[in-house]
């Protein structure tokens, strides 16, 4: 017996104004065929649809849009026909770049869709927002912030990544009033891979604020230096470090050993998505 395909989540895209439906990908597919046929007539049999109902959706996008999409042509040893407009071929460009990004944002959320229970629409906007947010760090995190430990001149702030595992950043208090941060906050946490050490003894003493121990699970040869991930239990985080080839050597590194990822609380960079 085959074993069932697994559901794909799909959305559709329809760019609507204030009079009405503007943009859907029927009117979309109608244009292009427009493009490359020269006819409504050839268009409206390619798409399919009647040609009454392309005409009736070219006067509608003609109307609300603030430039004609199509034109109508006469003469010509073909006797006429119809053309697209500069500002069809790029209003037909723009949709389909949106379009492109609203599916990989669906596709991204239909696989976090267990992060979030329920039916929190919040939670589901965070969500994307969140994967959304782009940063050469290699390491990401969010969370919401459980405290705030103010100094004279920096604060310490505290966020929960999953129920038995924060994060320690310190910045300075005029950027925790710049970016609105309180207790509840949800926040993006960055850390550089270079700024991540690796050690093998989990006992060792050491001032840095976050320690993290798991089990390496990829190590990427580069020329110069080597790329280590770890992955933390749960399996849900990872923390990746950039070293040398002779410190991977050093601490006996390889997949499915374990090891100890660790940085200071001052190496962290927190970022907000409202």
């Amino acid at each position: 017996m085959k074993p069932k395909p697994t559901p794909k989540l799909q959305g559709k895209l329809s760019v609507d104004t204030a009079m009405g439906a503007f943009l859907g990908d029927t009117r979309i597919k109608l244009l292009e065929a427009i493009a490359e046929h020269g006819s409504i007539s050839q268009a409206a049999k390619a798409v399919p649809l009647s040609y009454k109902a392309a005409w009736d959706a070219i006067d509608a996008m003609n109307n609300l849009a603030p430039e004609p999409l199509v034109l109508r042509t006469t003469g010509g040893k073909h006797g006429g026909g119809s053309e697209l407009t500069e500002y069809g071929r790029r209003l037909i460009g723009f949709y389909r770049a949106l379009e492109q990004e609203h599916q990989e944002a669906v596709a991204r959320l239909a696989e976090r869709m267990n992060e979030v229970a329920g039916h929190d629409v919040a939670a589901f906007r965070q969500l994307l927002r969140r994967m959304s947010m782009k940063s050469s760090a290699r390491n990401q995190f969010a969370g919401p912030i459980i405290e705030i430990k103010e100094g004279m001149v920096d604060c310490e702030v505290r966020i929960r990544l999953d129920h038995d595992l924060d994060l320690t950043a310190i910045i300075t208090r005029e950027s925790v009033e710049n970016l609105g941060l309180k207790i509840g906050s949800e926040v993006l946490a960055f850390v550089k891979s270079s700024s991540v050490l690796l050690m093998c003894d989990s006992d060792t003493r050491i001032s840095a604020r976050n320690r993290y121990c798991g089990k390496v699970s990829h190590i990427h040869e580069g020329p110069v230096n080597a790329e280590v991930s770890i992955t933390l239990p749960g399996g849900r985080h990872i923390v990746t470090a950039v070293i040398t080839h002779e410190s991977v050597e050093k601490l006996g590194l390889k997949v499915g050993s374990t090891a100890c990822a660790v940085f200071k609380a001052s190496s962290v960079f927190l970022a907000v998505t409202d």
